[in-house]
């Protein structure tokens, strides 16, 4: 047996499974060709607290922290954890199972000796970030991984805004992006949004109205009529007309949402901006947390034929760039002030050291903090870009 045929082997297996049946297929072929004593697939939940075991149909369902867990360091360091246990002749390794940045999960692997090879190690590396893409599409036909996923059950509304998300990270050359909502199960309607060219990122935050069902379909509407517009390679500014036109006339100007849309040039940083509403900009640039003040324009639907105008401003590489919705700006705690008045600064200036993905969780922990148990009626949503430029 070389190490290379057994994980084309294993990768042929991945391929081969059922969509629910992915996990017996790898400990099948893990076992078969990297004598694997045991294996365990842990996915992370939508609240970003916990790792959910995925399981097969006679086994029970667990999950564990993920902040407090041998699993949650390898899911937040995304970085191979290897356990060697010398006296008894094995050794656990624990691998991040990620999608060009976006983390799904962890992928843990016990071995019969405690001294696994370099090559071996490499391999279950390149097998992880395999099982991350046949996750993904596996996804697209059944719903088991999602409902493993669920720490609690979500609501109509939430279950509507989860299947909208982009994702909730990417990681390419030019940028690193990260985002969370919260809470989780139960959000209305805020939503981001991203699309990623080779000579163009183009993003957007929203600030949605309402509650429920109603601001899910309210948020549903606008999210699809940018993306249409998007996908037509209409000039940013007039996907905000095509959007508010859309919203207007499903709702005559009694629901509208609120909208920062953003298009980054990759090669300059010249970024565009449209801002319809209430989604802010902090930029942490040399250790200093600077509010990019817009002019804002009319939220969407809120007016009929309205008319949209870009803004232009530039990122530097090495900046931070944290939107934040109204629901984490304008949060109420123990303090008189708001959330956004001094604390939300030092939030972002606290997370300089951690990759982009993990910003959002730290801010909403610390806005958690903040509000000392007073409960937000609002959702919380929060997005990270660090921007790094053409090398």
């Amino acid at each position: 047996m070389t190490t290379l045929n057994g994980y084309e082997a294993v990768v042929r297996a991945l391929q081969k499974a059922r969509p629910d049946g992915l996990l017996t297929a790898l400990r099948g072929a893990l076992g078969t060709h990297y004598e694997a004593l045991a294996v365990d697939l842990l996915l992370a939940d939508y609240g970003m607290t916990a790792l959910c075991y995925v399981t097969e149909p006679e086994e029970d369902p667990r999950q564990h922290s993920l902040f407090n867990s041998a699993d949650g360091r390898a899911f937040g360091s995304q970085a191979r954890l290897v356990e060697k246990f010398a006296g008894a002749g094995r050794a656990i390794v624990r691998l991040p199972v990620s999608v060009r940045g976006d983390r799904l999960g962890v992928l843990v692997v016990e071995l019969p000796f405690s001294e696994p090879a370099p090559s071996l190690l490499r391999d279950l590396e390149r097998i992880a970030r395999a099982l991350g893409h046949e996750l993904i599409v596996a996804e697209r036909d059944t719903d088991l991984y999602r409902a493993v996923r669920r720490r609690d059950r979500l609501t109509l509304a939430a279950e509507m805004q989860w299947d909208l998300l982009a994702g909730r990270a990417y990681e390419c050359q030019e940028y690193g992006i990260g985002a969370q909502l919260e809470p989780a199960y139960a959000i209305r309607g805020d939503n981001f949004d991203w699309s990623a060219g080779s000579d163009r990122l183009l993003l957007s935050v929203t600030n949605g109205m309402g509650e429920g069902i109603e601001a899910s379909l309210l948020t549903s509407l606008a999210v699809n009529a940018l993306r249409n517009a998007r996908r037509a390679g209409v000039p940013l500014a007039d996907q905000a007309a095509l959007a508010d036109k859309a919203v207007y006339a499903q709702h005559g100007g009694e629901r509208y949402l609120e909208v920062l849309l953003l298009s980054f040039d990759p090669a300059t940083g010249e970024v565009q901006v449209v801002d319809a509403g209430s989604p802010r900009l902090y930029v942490l640039r040399d250790d200093t947390v600077t509010r990019y003040p817009f002019e804002a324009q009319m939220p969407l639907g809120m007016a009929e034929d309205t008319v949209y105008t870009a803004q232009h401003f530039s990122v530097q590489p090495g900046d931070r760039l944290v939107f934040v919705s109204d629901g984490v700006f304008d949060a109420h705690g123990g303090s008189p002030d708001l959330f956004g008045v001094r604390a939300l600064a030092r939030s972002i200036l606290s997370t300089r050291l951690l990759p982009a993905a993990s910003v959002p969780q730290e801010v909403l922990r610390n806005l958690a903090d903040y509000r000392q148990g007073v409960r937000s009626e609002d959702d919380a949503l929060v997005v990270c870009l660090d921007w790094r430029g053409k090398g």
